[in-house]
């Protein structure tokens, strides 16, 4: 009863994003992504498209369209990047002690990771739904060089951005067409997060009642 059909959820994106770049221009487009990545529930699937049928309308340009909205996914990036550069290592560690069924060695594992596979994460995470906006944040933690992480992000966003505005731009009018596609891209991309986290979960539980933890 109280869920908002899909189709209402995405006319008010649309709605919110066509504002800002009837009211910005491309910075427009470049606000939402940066607020997207801020706020993973905004879906860049929706906003990217949107943005490359505004240029082919002769709205905005294509190349402003792919700069803004670059900027825009490098901008949200490193404020969460920052972030986690201010949370630093010993409040993470911190924080890790507090939570239950987390252990400190669990985030030194995860820094273990990091250090042989945060650059390809870094990048490559720029595709990924939800994790792209995550990876900036122990990124920043670990104190992976902001030129390092500048440069992997730019390369990153702009090849996703590139493909969806470019797809929007070539779809025309039926630039929502390609929206749907993502989204169950997206929803895999979550339904795995979450199995993986009900998985930690549910192995630490059984290691503690066992007296294992």
């Amino acid at each position: 009863m109280n869920a908002v059909p899909a189709a209402q959820q995405t006319d008010g994106l649309v709605n919110w994003a066509t504002g800002l770049m009837e009211t910005l221009g491309a910075p427009g487009a470049g606000l939402a992504i940066a607020l997207e990545n801020l706020f993973p529930p905004l879906p860049s699937e929706v906003i990217l498209p949107l943005a490359g049928f505004s240029a082919s309308r002769g709205d905005i340009s294509l190349f402003a369209a792919l700069l803004w909205t670059t900027l825009g996914s490098v901008a949200g990036a490193f404020l969460l990047y920052w972030a986690g550069a201010l949370l630093g290592r010993e409040r993470t560690l911190a924080v890790a002690r507090r939570i239950p069924l987390l252990k400190p060695s669990d985030i030194e594992r995860t820094e273990a990771w990091f250090a042989r596979h945060g650059t390809k994460a870094v990048f490559f995470g720029r595709m990924v739904p939800v994790f792209r906006s995550l990876i900036s944040v122990p990124a920043g933690v670990e104190r992976m060089p902001a030129a390092t992480f500048l440069t992997l992000t730019t390369l990153g966003s702009l090849l996703w951005n590139t493909l969806f505005v470019l797809t929007g731009y070539a779809l025309g009018e039926n630039w929502h067409a390609v929206s749907g596609y993502v989204s169950m891209y997206s929803k895999a991309v979550v339904a795995v997060i979450v199995v993986a986290v009900v998985g930690f979960v549910a192995v630490r539980t059984v290691r503690y009642r066992r007296g294992d933890g």
